[in-house]
C-alpha cells in the first residue's frame, strides 16, 4: 500500500538542522505512528511521503514555510516577572499564555532583573529541517482512528473520547 489521505504511517526518522545538529531521532527506539493528513506531520514531511511504500528510504529538505514557519518577533516580549508568583523562573520553561487570539505556547528565553523574557515562535521556526525516513509500514486506517483522529494500539485506544 501507498501512502496517502488517511493512511497510517509506521516510520523512524532523523531531523537535523542545516549545521547537521541532530534535532531528533527515533532509529534508537520506537518508531512513530500517526495518520496521513491529521496535520500531525508538517507539511513539507508529509508532502514528500506521499506516494511513498514500506521499504522506502526518503530524504527530504524542509523549507520553513513548509515546516514550523518563519519567526516572528512579535511573539518575542518580556513580562512582569510577577506573572509567575510562587514559580521559580528558569530558561527553556515553558508556559501557556492567554492572547488576545487564545491560549498559546510560550518558552522562557531570558530572565532579566524584574522582567521574564517570554518566545511564542514554534522552537524550529525559521529553519530549514533535514529528514531522513526509514517507512516501515503503511496500512489503512481503520474507522475508529479516523474518528479520533489518531492511531490505535493493539488494545485499542488506551483512553475515553
Amino acid at each position: 500500500m501507498k501512502v496517502a489521505q488517511n493512511a497510517v504511517v509506521k516510520m523512524h526518522y532523523a531531523v537535523l538542522d542545516d549545521d547537521q545538529n541532530t534535532i531528533d531521532n527515533t532509529f534508537d527506539e520506537d518508531p512513530l505512528e500517526f495518520i496521513i493528513g491529521t496535520g500531525f506531520l508538517i507539511e513539507g514531511l508529509e508532502n514528500a511521503l506521499i506516494d511513498k511504500q514500506a521499504g522506502d528510504k526518503v530524504s527530504v529538505t524542509v523549507k520553513p514555510e513548509e515546516g514550523y514557519g518563519e519567526r516572528n518577533d512579535n511573539l518575542t516580549q518580556a513580562v512582569p516577572k510577577s506573572m509567575f508568583e510562587g514559580i521559580d523562573v528558569e530558561v527553556g520553561m515553558q508556559f501557556r499564555a492567554t492572547t488576545d487570539e487564545g491560549e498559546q505556547a510560550v518558552i522562557v528565553i531570558g530572565v532579566e532583573g524584574d522582567e521574564v523574557i517570554v518566545d511564542g515562535n514554534h522552537p524550529l521556526s525559521g529553519l530549514t529541517l533535514h529528514f531522513d525516513v526509514e517507512i516501515l509500514e503503511v496500512r489503512e486506517a481503520t474507522a475508529d482512528e479516523l474518528e479520533h483522529g489518531h492511531v490505535h494500539g493493539a488494545g485499542g485506544c488506551g483512553h475515553d473520547h
